[in-house]
């Protein structure tokens, strides 16, 4: 099958500045009202309601609806994927210097329902070089991987689901990969959960507490 007009058709509906924005604020694996994404991408609600119909048709957005609203998210983990890596492709070689969202955003974020940013890259990037991750191909997650997760909290994939234990996913920001799947999505949960990171209401930006940035840099200290 030549795949060659759907992905061009793909591209153009991310392409369009407007959906870009709506795509992009969906990131943070929350789910939005036509008005409030109108409201994000700086557009009349009539305007945003036919972008959202063509991502839905795509296969891009899903739709929700409790009672009388109609909230929309991205479809799943492989669209904030590709959206990330898209990101990733697109960022400036050479970044103007950022303000303190922009910091902020790039240290700890939310990618879809996983950890991405700075402390995301280095905590894969460390595991990988533990040896808990296998990155010689797709990754996987060794025996000692499983040991050092459970030791940690972190929940370890079920075997039986149909999503991917854990895989590698380009931070937009840093030009690495990040761990996302089953194990990203536990990690995130965790790390949450434990008041080492919270959400921020408007933004994919997470803060990290004073209790987050000890734990996590005796995560990262050398054994």
């Amino acid at each position: 099958m030549d795949a060659g007009p759907s992905l061009a058709r793909v591209a153009a509906l991310i392409g369009d500045p407007a959906r870009a924005l709506m795509l992009a604020v969906l990131m943070d694996g929350r789910s939005r009202t036509a008005g409030e994404l109108a409201r994000a991408a700086g557009i009349a609600p009539p305007t945003a309601s036919g972008h959202l119909a063509k991502l839905v048709d795509a296969g891009l957005l899903a739709i929700e609806k409790q009672g009388r609203h109609r909230y929309h998210r991205l479809r799943g983990e492989e669209v904030a994927h590709a959206l990330e890596t898209l990101m990733a492709l697109s960022a400036p070689a050479k970044a103007p210097r950022a303000g303190p969202a922009a910091l902020a955003l790039r240290r700890a974020r939310t990618c879809y329902d996983h950890l991405a940013g700075e402390i995301a890259v280095e905590l894969a990037g460390r595991w990988r070089a533990d040896g808990w991750i296998a990155a010689d191909g797709p990754w996987r997650l060794t025996g000692k991987g499983q040991r050092g997760f459970a030791r940690l909290g972190i929940a370890l994939p079920d075997a039986t689901a149909r999503r991917p234990p854990v895989r590698p996913c380009l931070d937009w920001s840093e030009r690495r990969p990040h761990l996302a799947g089953q194990l990203g999505a536990s990690l995130l949960e965790a790390l949450l959960a434990r008041g080492w990171l919270r959400k921020r209401r408007d933004s994919r930006a997470l803060s990290v507490t004073e209790a987050g940035e000890r734990a996590l840099a005796d995560w990262l200290a050398p054994y």
